[in-house]
C-alpha cells in the first residue's frame, strides 16, 4: 500500500510545473493517457464547448500552451497532447514519421468523442499538424501554424541547408552519450539562438524543460523525430499532390525567424491563408510574446467564416 501511495504521489508531481513560475493550466484540467497505434499520448483536457487541439514541438512540451488555453477555456475544451516519444507520452521505438503522428492524434479526438477541432500547432507540431489536416481535412474547421517550415514544401531544401538547423542531423549513439546529463546545456543552445531576447525564456521555463528531456528516452525519441524529416519531406510531396488544404489556416512566423515565408510556404499547400508576423520575437513566440500571439489565435479562431 505504501508502495503504491508514493507512485501515485510521484505521478501526480510529474505532471506539476517544476517551478512554480511557470505557468499553470487553468482549473478542472484533467489528464488521459490514450493509447494509440504503439504509443501513448498524455493529454490535457479542459473547458466546454468546440474543441481547439495544439500541438508542440522540440524544446517544449504540451505546457508551452497554458497561456493560450487560459484565453481560451471560457468557451472551448482545450485539448492538449504531448507529441509521442515527447514530454509525459510514452517513448517507442519507431512511429515518428509524421503521417503516423497524425494518426497519434485522430485516435486522441476519437478517444474524447470529438468529431472536429480548430488544430494551433508550433514547430514540429505545425509537422504533424499539416500531416493530419491533409489526411484529415473534414476534421479541422480551422488551422494556425507557427514557425516552422514544413519538409518537403517550398524552400524546404534551402531551409535545411541554413547553419542553425545543424541539429536536424544530429543524432545517434555517440551523440546521445555527449547530450545524457547535459539537457539543460542542450536545450539552451535553442533558447539562445533562436530567440530575438534569450533572457524572454526564463529560469523557471528553462529548468521545466531541461528536467522534462532528461527523463530516460526523452531525448532519443526527440532525435527520432528529427530522423523522420527525409520520410516526412516523402510524405508531404504525396499529400500535397492530392489537393490542397480547404479550412482557412492562419500562418503566424515571427519578425526574427520566419516572418512573412511562414505564410508563403502555406500558400503552396493551402486555399485560404492569411498571414501575421509577430514584432520582437524569435522561434519562441509563446514564451517571448505571448500576449501578441495569443491575441493573433483568438482573433482568427473567433472568426467568421
Amino acid at each position: 500500500m505504501i508502495r503504491i501511495l508514493l507512485g501515485v504521489l510521484i505521478a501526480f508531481a510529474a505532471v506539476l510545473p517544476a517551478d512554480a513560475r511557470v505557468e499553470p493550466f487553468p482549473r478542472g484540467i484533467r489528464f488521459e493517457r490514450i493509447e494509440t497505434d504503439g504509443a501513448v499520448i498524455h493529454v490535457r483536457v479542459v473547458g466546454k464547448g468546440p474543441a481547439v487541439i495544439m500541438l508542440h514541438g522540440f524544446g517544449d512540451t504540451g505546457d508551452m500552451w497554458a497561456p493560450l488555453a487560459a484565453a481560451l477555456v471560457k468557451d472551448h475544451m482545450v485539448i492538449v497532447p504531448d507529441l509521442r516519444g515527447m514530454g509525459l507520452s510514452s517513448h517507442p521505438e519507431t512511429g515518428y514519421e509524421k503521417k503516423n503522428q497524425a494518426g497519434d492524434i485522430a485516435r486522441v479526438l476519437d478517444k474524447l468523442k470529438i468529431e472536429k477541432a480548430d488544430l494551433v500547432t508550433h514547430d514540429i507540431g505545425n509537422m504533424v499538424g499539416y500531416a493530419f489536416a491533409a489526411q484529415y481535412p473534414d476534421r479541422v474547421t480551422r488551422f494556425v501554424i507557427m514557425d516552422a517550415p514544413l519538409p518537403g514544401i517550398g524552400p524546404w531544401d534551402e531551409i535545411i541547408r541554413s547553419p542553425l538547423l545543424w541539429h536536424f542531423n544530429f543524432r545517434g549513439k555517440d551523440v546521445e552519450r555527449l547530450v545524457k546529463g547535459r539537457e539543460r546545456i542542450y536545450l539552451d543552445r535553442f533558447y539562445n539562438e533562436l530567440s530575438a531576447t534569450p533572457k524572454s525564456i526564463d529560469e523557471a521555463t528553462r529548468r521545466h524543460y531541461a528536467q522534462l528531456y532528461a527523463r530516460p528516452g526523452a531525448m532519443h525519441s526527440a532525435f527520432n523525430q528529427f530522423a523522420a524529416f527525409t520520410q516526412d519531406a516523402i510524405d508531404n510531396k504525396a499529400l500535397a499532390a492530392k489537393g490542397k488544404l480547404p479550412m482557412p489556416v492562419l500562418a503566424i512566423g515571427a519578425d526574427k525567424s520566419f516572418g512573412a515565408q511562414q505564410a508563403d510556404i502555406m500558400r503552396l499547400v493551402a486555399t485560404n491563408v492569411s498571414g501575421v508576423v509577430i514584432p520582437n520575437s524569435g522561434h519562441w513566440l509563446m514564451e517571448e510574446q505571448p500576449a501578441a500571439t495569443v491575441a493573433a489565435i483568438r482573433k482568427f479562431l473567433d472568426e467568421k467564416q
